[in-house]
């Protein structure tokens, strides 16, 4: 843990849009992964299949975190209706510091403190794996990766890849 939060420490300086265009990462499926959340429930790639969401690596201590988690909270509710979600998942962090950020920062997506295995999971999807936060990854209906990013985004940026994202075809039965 103390190798990821010193490479998300150094890879905050850097934190470059990583293109979905590439093969590799346009073809990509969402990884298996399974979690508790903050208030008991279980998020995972099987419950989330059919549905569009984000993936966001995030942590309390983080400014470009903290700066683009309120365009997510108003993100969340204006997509809820459609079937959109974002997850949280929370790194080199503390529970009680994420739920009292969840809780001071309006959160109603869910939240997992990660111990690591999501992080692991979603790793080898980034060149050089995931070094920075935040780091999101768009997933469509279908399964697929379309979107992966390292760095804050804005409102627009986030609802444009919201809006593509919703707009791809759902996973054959």
């Amino acid at each position: 843990m103390a190798v990821f939060l010193a490479a998300i420490l150094i890879g905050l300086a850097a934190a470059p849009m990583l293109s979905a265009a590439s093969p590799a990462v346009s073809a990509a499926r969402v990884p298996a992964f399974s979690a508790k959340t903050l208030d008991g429930h279980t998020v995972s790639s099987a419950n989330l299949a059919g549905k569009t969401y984000i993936v966001n690596f995030f942590a309390s201590w983080c400014p470009p975190c903290r700066a683009e988690i309120p365009d997510m909270v108003k993100l969340q509710k204006a997509y809820a209706a459609q079937g959109f979600t974002f997850v949280g998942i929370a790194v080199s962090d503390s529970e009680p510091n994420i739920r009292d950020f969840v809780r001071r920062s309006g959160i109603s997506y869910p939240v997992v403190v990660d111990n690591g295995a999501v992080a692991s999971a979603f790793s080898p999807l980034v060149s050089g794996g995931l070094r920075s936060i935040p780091t999101s990854f768009v997933v469509s209906a279908s399964g697929r990766i379309t979107n992966v990013f390292a760095g804050a985004r804005s409102y627009s940026a986030f609802k444009a890849m919201i809006d593509e994202a919703l707009t791809q075809p759902k996973a054959a039965k």
